[in-house]
């Protein structure tokens, strides 16, 4: 395991592409990359994202316990609105378990039958929209292809036959081996090759206390500014359009 971790990239290689550790059921990763993708429209920019799977059940052996991620929901949607988030909205029977099936649906789009980089990073995106802002059970295999036929770059077909087939599966594992090394500190983590290499950027926050004991999220403090000098980095012909 340490000698795959060992030869495994860190991040692309290509100056315009953003690699970007992360789990679907994380919310400060979701706000993160809502902060880049947002910034990156503003300035008409062509932002690529390389998703890495960080994930989360796999590091603690248990599921992210819903009470803390519906805390940090409600103490990120309260600060940055925008994001169009709500509290599960359904039966805790229908809350998704597991991410590991949406993130591999996300490793899966890369491939170039399914829709390649663009595809990849458009579909996570759905998917995140669709469990924090529409309380759908991204977990299972039906509801993420049902959220890939709203994606128009996916071919929903060859994504279906490369879930029946498992071929990103070990991309998964391949990821987690990595991320246990030092040098990816937790979901987000973003990196450049331009030497952009910062954990959960924008958000300051703090538990009150022990999560799994009643605490709470206080987050202070959100700034996009970072999001800004990434962009510079990786799309230096994209200006920020006026109004």
């Amino acid at each position: 395991m340490t000698q795959q971790a060992d030869t495994e990239p860190l991040y692309s290689s290509d100056p315009a592409v953003v690699t970007v550790w992360s789990d679907i059921g994380c919310p400060w990763a979701t706000l993160a990359l809502h902060t880049l993708h947002a910034a990156a429209r503003e300035r008409g920019a062509h932002l690529l994202v390389d998703h890495r799977a960080f994930p989360l059940e796999l590091f603690n052996s248990e599921p992210t316990p819903k009470p803390i991620i519906d805390a940090e929901v409600v103490a990120i949607g309260a600060k940055v609105p925008e994001l169009g988030w709500r509290q599960w909205p359904g039966p805790d029977w229908r809350y998704p378990v597991t991410t590991l099936p949406a993130m591999e649906a996300v490793q899966a789009a890369k491939a170039e039958a399914v829709g390649g980089l663009p595809a990849s990073d458009q579909l996570d995106t759905a998917l995140r929209h669709a469990f924090y802002g529409r309380g759908r059970c991204i977990g299972i295999t039906a509801e993420i292809l049902a959220v890939a036929a709203e994606c128009p770059l996916v071919d929903g077909a060859a994504l279906a036959e490369a879930l029946e087939r498992g071929t990103a599966r070990a991309a998964i594992h391949r990821d987690l081996a990595v991320a246990r090394g030092p040098r990816v500190q937790g979901s987000p983590h973003l990196f450049t090759a331009a030497g952009t290499d910062v954990h959960n950027p924008g958000a300051v926050f703090r538990w009150t206390g022990n999560p799994y004991e009643g605490g709470f999220p206080n987050f202070v403090s959100h700034s996009r500014d970072w999001a800004e000098e990434l962009l510079d980095e990786v799309a230096p012909g994209a200006t920020t359009q006026a109004g």
